[in-house]
This record gives structure tokens, sequence and C-alpha cells, in this order.
């Protein structure tokens, strides 16, 4: 998505916006839906004119053809034309809706991407998914029955206009019917697609519910919660029946007021044609012409009215999953942003207060300074703020007022690219894709060659194992890296952060899944790592920051003491009691 490109957030201009790329191709379908409609009438006209020359010839039989024959090819050639035009509409079709299913999803992607830690924090991503994949789908469905809509438009306008050159009465009939047709249609439509919405939203709520509950699994079974879980589907089933029945049962009211004005249209043009050609005003081609055309135009409203369900369905689904164009980015670039380069590293919180949307995790008017190639440690009981201290930095959440700055920059006005770019954290859960381990850990630099992703693992002490699986760096590892232990998983990130090679490293417990052993020695490579690096490392293992050249001790959103490790002992302050607590295994008193 480019960088001052805007998608639309109303249906109809994404519709437009989507479209765009395409004029030619679009206009190449309402084309070929014009000359369907021509077609319809024309023929309908050409074999009246046969029937009404053969009805009205007196002389010998065997001359009929020579009366009939230009008429006859030409009425031939009105075919071949039809399949030469649908044969156009297929290709053309080919050429465009596929387009569009990528644009679309690659539009909304790119939307969805840039969206807040926040955002993906209250949304299930099953549901976001099957937004993207709802949108994808409708729109290409909709613009199908939108061609189908139109082509059926010029076979009505074709119809009347025929009809009123051979008697005005029946074009007269059309045109009431017409009114009647479109009167019903638009005032069910509006609370069709209010349904079709409401049950759009219900299925995708209960798609993130199925999603959710595949994901955990692991859970399910460990508490052998099937029966629950079962009951609990249950009730998100219930909801989406109860609302499909509704919608269902809303446009079955609507079919039968359709299909009595069907009846009423076709009997008053069969009782106006016999009573007509009893009075030999219309000729029996003129007969044959109205049935023929009312016949189809019954047909192609009749279908049109069982379509026009799917049509309201997949318009309330796009509806709906365009909300997640309608949510708007929370963290953005400012319009003059400039790209960060980290010269030393320096990272400083000036003023800063920052609160979550539920008010846990409060830091108020926060100062504190990391200076370049600096080692600090991050302590506190959990909910104390070190994770939210490492997200401010990383810009997952803007701060309330305050500034943080990486050397000169202040971090609110550089492009959140280059932030993140300067910035390798290696988290306590580590999530890898569904991809080879060489390619899970070549995304920590995808320009690195096959032999830098194995030195990267080498110093993250996981090329052994790797080359003991039978597909060695080609194996993939399942979804969220389901194949591999967390040990093996917090290993690939450490070759991820070896490979991308930041000026500032976080580390968040990641050695936590690690045997002791391993740990040693991963130690040794994380160590290497840290060096001419500002780093943060996070732990609750308070033996693992005796290293460190500093500790910051947080305590309910606050840095509450600051030192070396052996300062804090002698301060037996907070840091001193949690120090005593690891190593005497007793609980802190409660408050």
């Amino acid at each position: 998505m480019g960088k001052n490109e805007k998608i639309p957030k109303t249906l109809l201009q994404f519709f437009i916006y989507i479209l765009s790329p395409y004029k030619r191709l679009v206009a190449s379908l309402l084309f070929v839906g014009f000359y369907y409609g021509l077609h319809i009438s024309l023929s309908a006209y050409l074999l009246k004119s046969i029937i009404n020359h053969i009805s009205s010839f007196e002389g010998d039989r065997n001359l009929i053809f020579g009366e009939v024959k230009y008429l006859v090819l030409f009425y031939i050639f009105l075919f071949v034309l039809i399949a030469i035009n649908m044969r156009f509409r297929d290709w053309v079709a080919l050429r465009l809706f596929p387009c569009v299913r990528q644009r679309i999803v690659e539009k909304m992607f790119m939307y969805l991407t840039h969206h807040s830690h926040n955002f993906f924090q209250d949304n299930f991503s099953g549901s976001l998914a099957n937004k993207i994949d709802n949108m994808a789908t409708g729109v290409v469905t909709i613009f199908t029955k939108m061609d189908a809509f139109f082509s059926q438009f010029f076979v009505l306008l074709g119809s009347i206009i025929v009809m009123f050159l051979v008697q005005p009465l029946f074009a007269g009939i059309l045109i009431v019917w017409v009114g009647m047709f479109l009167v019903s249609t638009f005032y069910f439509s509006k609370n069709v697609r209010i349904l079709s919405y409401a049950l759009s939203t219900s299925n995708t709520k209960l798609a993130g519910k199925v999603v959710d509950c595949i994901g955990n699994m692991a859970t399910l079974r460990l508490f052998s919660r099937n029966d629950y879980e079962e009951e609990r589907m249950k009730k998100y089933l219930k909801e989406a029946l109860g609302k499909d029945r509704k919608m269902q049962s809303y446009v079955l009211r609507m079919h039968i007021v359709w299909d009595i004005s069907i009846i009423f249209l076709m009997s008053s043009m069969i009782v106006s044609l016999i009573y007509m050609y009893s009075k030999d005003v219309i000729k029996i081609g003129d007969f044959t012409l109205v049935v023929m055309l009312s016949v189809s135009l019954f047909q192609g409203m009749w279908w049109l009215a069982s379509e026009f369900v799917k049509f309201a369905e997949e318009l309330g689904k796009c509806s709906q999953a365009l909300s997640v164009i309608k949510a708007s980015h929370e963290i953005v670039d400012v319009d003059s942003a400039s790209t960060l380069f980290v010269k030393k590293g320096k990272i400083s919180f000036k003023n800063v207060t920052f609160h979550y949307r539920r008010g846990n995790n409060i830091f108020y008017k926060e100062n504190v300074v990391i200076k370049s190639c600096q080692k600090v440690g991050l302590v506190g009981f959990s909910g104390s703020g070190k994770s939210t201290f490492v997200n401010l930095i990383l810009r997952f959440f803007d701060v309330n007022s305050g500034e943080i700055y990486i050397d000169d920059y202040n971090i609110a006005q550089v492009k959140q690219k280059s932030l993140r770019e300067n910035i390798s954290m290696i988290p306590q859960d580590t999530m890898l894709f569904h991809r080879s381990l060489m390619e899970n850990i070549r995304y920590g630099n995808l320009k690195a060659t096959d032999e830098d992703v194995i030195e990267a693992s080498k110093k993250a002490y996981c090329h052994e194992f790797i080359n003991k699986l039978p597909e060695g760096y080609k194996a993939l590892v399942g979804e969220r890296g389901i194949k591999l232990s967390g040990g093996q998983r917090q290993r690939i990130a450490i070759a991820r952060s070896f490979l991308k090679n930041a000026p500032i490293l976080i580390l968040d417990e990641a050695t936590s899944s690690l045997d002791t052993i391993t740990e040693r020695f991963i130690q040794k490579g994380i160590y290497e790592l840290m060096k001419n690096r500002t780093t943060i490392v996070i732990a609750h293992r308070l033996s693992t920051l005796s290293e460190m050249d500093r500790i910051l001790v947080f305590d309910e959103g606050h840095i509450v003491e600051d030192g070396t490790h052996n300062s804090l002992l002698k301060e037996e302050g907070h840091y001193a009691r949690m120090w005593k607590m690891q190593a005497g295994g007793f609980l802190p008193e409660t408050k």
C-alpha cells in the first residue's frame, strides 16, 4: 500500500476503488449485458416478422423460403453473435475477476498489517481472515449479480420498446409491472441488507470462536472440555441459525410479492393478446413476439428473485467485512516522519505518561535514560510495567504525554519501519510461521545467504537439532511452530536476532524455555550478541541479571529502584526482597 494511498471506507466507494484499474474490462462486461438485452428483443422481433410473412403468404409454399430467407439468415446470424458475445464475456471474466480478488486481498491485508498492537489484541485472527475472504469472494459475486441485473435491465428496456412498436397497450402493461416490481424491491431490499449484515456478523463471530477453540485444542484436551466447548459452540450456532431463519422468512415474503406481480403480468399479457387477436388487431407473429418476450422476461426476473437473497447476503458480508478498513489506524507515521539512523543507541524517557484503555500499568511522568551500549535489566512482579516499557520503545502503543527518544530522534516523529528495523527482540513466547526453518530464521534478514543462516543457527545452538531433522533446514515447523518445543522455538528466535544484527537488543525472558545446560551455552552467544549494543533484558530469574550494567526495578508502573545488582542488594529494598524470595523460596506478604 502506497504511503499516500487511502482506501475508501464506504462500500460503494470501495467497489469503485477496487474496479478502477480495470475500467475497460468493466465496460466490456456492460457492453455484453447491453448486447444480450438487444439480442433478446431483436431476435423476438425478427421471429415475429418471419411468422407474419409465413402466415400471410398465399402463393406456392415451396417458395416461402425465398420470401423469408434474408430474415432467417439474419436471425441465425444473431445467434452466432450472441454465442461470440457470451464467450467474450467468459474471456473478460477470466481476465477481470481473479485480478479483482487479488487486489482486494492485497489492499485489505496491507491495511490490516498497519493496525495497532491493540487492534489485534481485541480481534480474533480467524475473524479477520474470514472478513478478507468474505470481501474477496463477495465483491466478485456482487459484480456478477450486478452484471445479470444490468443484462435484465436491457432485456426489459428492449422489450418495452419492441412492444410499444407492436402495440402500446403491452408496453403500458409492462411499465406498470416494472413500477410494481421496483417499488416492492426497494421496500424489501433495505431490511434484507440489514438482516444479512446481522447474519454475517454472527457468522464471522462463529468463525472466530471456532478458530480460537482449534488454536487451543491442547488446552481443551488437557482439561477434557469437549462437552463444555460443544455446548458453548451451540450457543453461537443457535444465534446464527436464528438470524439466518429471520432473513430467510423475510425473503420468503418478498418472493411471494414478486410471484404475485409476475402472475399479474402474465395474466394481463395473455388475456390482452387473445382479446386483440380475436378482434384482428394483431397478427399471429405479434402474438408470438409478446409471448416470447414475456416468457424470457419472466424467467429472467424469477431467476433474479432467487438470486436476490445471495446478492443481499453477499452485500451484508461485504458491509461487515469493511469494518477492517473502517477502523482507523491508531499508530500512524506523521507526514514529516524521518528515517531513524541509530549511531549510539541511547534511549530516553522524558515525562512519559501512559495508560491502557483498561487503566492498568500506568506510567506517570516517568523519566529514565539508558546510555549507549548499556546493558540494562528490568525486574518486577508480573503486571509491574516491564513489558509496557518495552512496548513503548517499539511504539506498539503511543504515549499519552511526554516523549521517548532514541539518540536525538523522537520515536513518534520517525517512520515505524525504520524504528523497528533498528531493534532486535527475542520474545518469551516465540511464534513461527508455518514455513521452513530456513525461511523462519532468514526472517531476521531477508538478504542473508544460506551460509549466513547456518552461521546464526550455530551461534544460537539450534544448528545441531535442525540437522537431526529428516528435512533439515527445509523442514516445516507447523502452525505457530507447533512441531518444535518451546526451547527450540526460542533458539530460532535468537538465531533471527543474530541475523538481524540491530544496534538495540531487547530480550524478554529469552532463555526461560531452555534447560540449564543449553542456557549456559546460549548465554555465551547472547553475551557476544550484546557487545556494542544497547541491551534491555526482562527477566524473572534475577541470577541472569548479575552481569548487567544496571537494573531497573518496576512496581505498579513506577521505576522504584535503579542500580547495579550489588548496590541494590545493599539497599535492602524491593530488589533485595525479590532476591531473597528466589533464594529462600518464600512468598511476599500480601498487602
